[in-house]
């Protein structure tokens, strides 16, 4: 009964905290402007604080200066859009190698390599999410990436529970299976195209919205498993169960976040460059 309790209070605090994120990210969504701009520059932080912590330099001046970047990599972005941003990346990687011989031996190759890639892999991926919101169709496009993530992982979980035999990846994620990757992309491509059926007629630069937002979710759902299955292998390699406790149930900003990051560039240059 003791168990039966625990789990039912464990399954109430990943429900209600779920549902309280979902409704922010709806919010800001819809909103869009400051507001998203605001939140995906606080869970981009956040997140870099995350990874930052795993590899023990989040109070570090490597943790500072990751921090300082992430404050002009967003000012830059609000103030002149994406034009410099690849200066604030290289700058940001000239200060950290310049910390790391001005401070040697201070600190290991490892983790000057990991201050550069938490960066980019948080903070440079994260942006994309403010990106797509404030293209054309954007309030509109943005929804993708959730479709693609999010309800990819609702299907491939009912998927794989009832119909699970192979697994995908054994060492890293023992239970999720191919036959429940596979329900997840499937009911990713379904959704996407019901959404793009529904909006279609709103939409100003978006060619075929059912089949373009069909391979588009299908595309996003494959991404999202290399997504996730990445942040898997980050956590198993320091042997960490969670990036956070931030979110109750969820864990941190990257354990919820970690196959959304993935997904946002690649929607953002197929609706720029293909669709």
């Amino acid at each position: 009964m003791a168990i039966k309790n625990l789990m039912n209070k464990s399954f109430l605090s990943r429900a209600i905290s779920g549902a309280v994120l979902a409704v922010i990210i709806l919010a800001a969504g819809l909103l869009g402007g400051d507001v998203m701009f605001a939140l995906v520059f606080v869970i981009s932080l956040i997140g870099l604080y995350e990874i930052f912590r795993v590899i023990k330099i989040e109070k570090s001046i490597l943790g500072i200066l990751g921090y300082i970047a992430t404050v002009a990599y967003f000012a830059t972005i609000r103030f002149t859009g994406t034009k410099y941003l690849l200066i604030v990346i290289i700058a940001y990687l000239l200060v950290i190698l310049s910390a790391y011989v001005f401070l040697f031996p201070k600190y290991k190759t490892e983790q000057i390599m990991m201050a550069v890639f938490g960066f980019i892999y948080v903070v440079v991926l994260m942006s994309f999410l403010y990106l797509l919101r404030i293209t054309e169709d954007g309030i509109y496009t943005f929804w993708l990436v959730f479709i693609g993530s999010w309800i990819c992982d609702t299907f491939a979980y009912l998927t794989g529970v009832t119909c699970g035999k192979h697994k995908l990846a054994p060492v890293l994620s023992p239970k999720k299976s191919i036959e429940g990757a596979v329900g997840g992309i499937v009911g990713a491509v379904a959704v996407g195209a019901i959404y793009g059926a529904i909006i279609g007629g709103q939409l100003e630069a978006v060619a075929h919205p059912i089949i373009s937002f069909a391979l588009l979710c299908g595309i996003a759902g494959l991404v999202s498993m290399v997504g996730d299955l990445s942040a898997s292998a980050i956590k198993r390699n320091y042997d960490v169960k969670d990036y956070g406790t931030l979110i109750p149930g969820h864990g941190g900003i990257l354990d919820r976040f970690d196959s959304v990051i993935f997904i946002a560039p690649v929607i953002y240059y197929i609706l720029i460059f293909v669709v």
